[in-house]
Formats: C-alpha cells, sequence, structure tokens
C-alpha cells in the first residue's frame, strides 16, 4: 500500500489572543476572541511586549480544519484548528487591513485562540474592528498562500514574444522552461493591499539578468541555476522565495496603496519565464486550492519535483541574496 502524502504545512506567524486587549468599547479589558464575542467598533491594542510566534497547521484533507503539527511552537501538536473568522481592521491613519482568528480545539473545548494579521502590525497603536465575516476565510487564507504576479509583468509565450500579464488568456501557449510550450488553462486576478509581510516584492532590472523591473509576491519562488555550488546546497538548481531575496539595494519591499495580482495555471506545476526570470506557476496543493475556482483547481498537482528545489533554512538573508545574484549571473 502506497503512503499517505502528508499535507502541506502552513507555518504562520501568530499573535495569541491575550497579546491583544480592547482600549475602548464595549468589550473594554477583554482579549481579542472568536466572532460570537467580537463587537464592532471596539479598539484594540497590541501589548508593548507582544512578539507573533510560529504555529504550524497541516490541512485536514476534504475538511476546512487544521491539525497542529510537530513542527510548531504555539499549541499542541495533534489538536484541531478551525478557522473561525475574518476581521477588519483599522489603523490611525485610516487605512484598513484584514486579520485572521484561529480556534484550537481539543475534545470540543476551546484551548486557545490565535489572531493571524494580514499586515505588519504595531504594539500600543489603537486598531477599531470595523469588519466581521465567516464568509469565504478558507479562500482569503488561501490567496496569501497563492504565488502571483503584478499588472504588467511580461510573460515569454511560447513564439518568444513578451505579453504583458494581463492579456494573457485561456488558450495561450507559453514557453516553460524544461516542458516547452504548455497551454495556459486560467488566469486568476486579485486586488490586495500592499502592506507589511504581504507588499510585493521589487527585482530592479538587471538585478538577476532580467530586462525590466519585476514586482511578485513575496513567497514567489525564483528558479537560480548556479555552475558552482556557491550556496552550499549540494545542487545546482535552486528556488527561493522573493522574501528571501530582499536586499534593500536591488530587490526591495514595494509598500503602499494596492496591488493588482495575476495568477497562471496550468495542468501541472511549471517554471515559465516572467521579464526573462524563471519564475513558478500557481501550484495546486491543500493550501491554495481554495482560492481557485472549482472547475479549475479541483484536482492538486502531482507533480513535486520543483517543490524539492526549494531553500527553507536561511540564515542570512543578505548573504544569500549577494550569493544568489553572482550564481545566476552567466
Amino acid at each position: 500500500m502506497t503512503a499517505q502524502k502528508p499535507a502541506p504545512l502552513r507555518t504562520l506567524k501568530v499573535f495569541e489572543a491575550g497579546d491583544l486587549k480592547v482600549t475602548s468599547g464595549a468589550n473594554f479589558g477583554d482579549a481579542m476572541s472568536f466572532a460570537d464575542e467580537l463587537i464592532l467598533d471596539d479598539v484594540y491594542q497590541i501589548h508593548a511586549d507582544a512578539s507573533p510566534d510560529t504555529l504550524s497547521l497541516s490541512l485536514i484533507t476534504g475538511t476546512e480544519r487544521f491539525k497542529v503539527s510537530a513542527e510548531t511552537t504555539l499549541g499542541t501538536p495533534g489538536n484541531t484548528v478551525h478557522l473561525d473568522c475574518a476581521l477588519t481592521l483599522m489603523a490611525p491613519d485610516g487605512t484598513t487591513f484584514e486579520a485572521m482568528i484561529f480556534v484550537e480545539v481539543e475534545d470540543r473545548m476551546a484551548m486557545a485562540i490565535y489572531f493571524l494579521p494580514l499586515a505588519a502590525v504595531k504594539p500600543k497603536t489603537d486598531y477599531r474592528l470595523v469588519g466581521l465575516t465567516r464568509e469565504d476565510c478558507m479562500k482569503r487564507l488561501a490567496q496569501s498562500a497563492s504565488v502571483a504576479f503584478t499588472k504588467g509583468t511580461h510573460i515569454t509565450k511560447a513564439d518568444g514574444r513578451q505579453v504583458a500579464i494581463e492579456d494573457l488568456s485561456p488558450g495561450d501557449m507559453i514557453l516553460t522552461r524544461n516542458n516547452g510550450p504548455k497551454e495556459l488553462q486560467w488566469v486568476g486576478q486579485d486586488t490586495t493591499r500592499a502592506v507589511g509581510d504581504f507588499a510585493p516584492i521589487l527585482i530592479r532590472e538587471g538585478a538577476m539578468n532580467n530586462s525590466r523591473d519585476l514586482l511578485i509576491s513575496p513567497d514567489h519562488r525564483l528558479f537560480v541555476y548556479q555552475r558552482t555550488d556557491k550556496l552550499g546546497t549540494g545542487r545546482k538548481q535552486v528556488m527561493i522565495k522573493a522574501r528571501h531575496l530582499v536586499n534593500g539595494d536591488t530587490v526591495l519591499r514595494q509598500e503602499g496603496g494596492f496591488v493588482e495580482y495575476y495568477q497562471l495555471l496550468f495542468d501541472n506545476h511549471y517554471i515559465v519565464y516572467a521579464e526573462g526570470i524563471a519564475t513558478e506557476s500557481t501550484l495546486i496543493d491543500d493550501r491554495t486550492q481554495a482560492a481557485l475556482p472549482q472547475d479549475v483547481g479541483s484536482q492538486p498537482h502531482e507533480d513535486t519535483r520543483h517543490r524539492d528545489l526549494e531553500l527553507t533554512d536561511v540564515e542570512n538573508e543578505m548573504d544569500l541574496a549577494r550569493k544568489l545574484k553572482e550564481a545566476s549571473q552567466r
């Protein structure tokens, strides 16, 4: 019997509910809680000494629930975790952002509540609760895990032409690195606020031999071929998330306003060319499936040969960015 493949992990940086308290409003003095206990217009602050910690989860196949994994820092491994609701909070300057509430359960008893902000948050700052919903929460969480290009990104088609991503359509033939021309199945589009850890990453023209600036989602992985093993990975081919390339100079996090993201979906997980840089297409797995239409995202991708190339242990991102730039030069 073939062993069941373990579900991909979601590693989230969350605050514990007690780190946030109502400083003004109906629930004055109370900690952050689940939807049934929250009241709109309450104002929350994060404790001055609070910092996010790691909650590692794996999706329970066929459900919208998670299990706490053994790799976690918070929670008890094996316990069930529910995504309870999505919140909209307003900062003092009037900008809004979303956050997710997770509830850890053991024997049907709530053991812990976790707050996942989808933007950077600061201690001792007023955040007013202005929205709450239990609709499409899994979809919003999946969108945060999906890789995406921004509007205006030029993608190389099978005939060599570079076309702006918003001008692509299902049926177009796209050049892939190892698999030749492949037919595009779906082009997704979503607009989100470009804030904090979810702001796009700007790779300036020439930083990785790219012909133009490339602006992509922070967890988008780039393919790098190194003639010699300068990175010490034991292989010539590596993939690295864009966020790990940030060096404050040629690779930057671009915050502010809204960003229009596009996803490219094929019959499998491929490497395509964006502004001349080899980058991954959308991978359908347990983390991203909820963000896709059922008629195109109903089956996870079976091909996993690119996933084992990812560098996950990054001790010095500044040094890694320098080495990756050197390795990418021909």
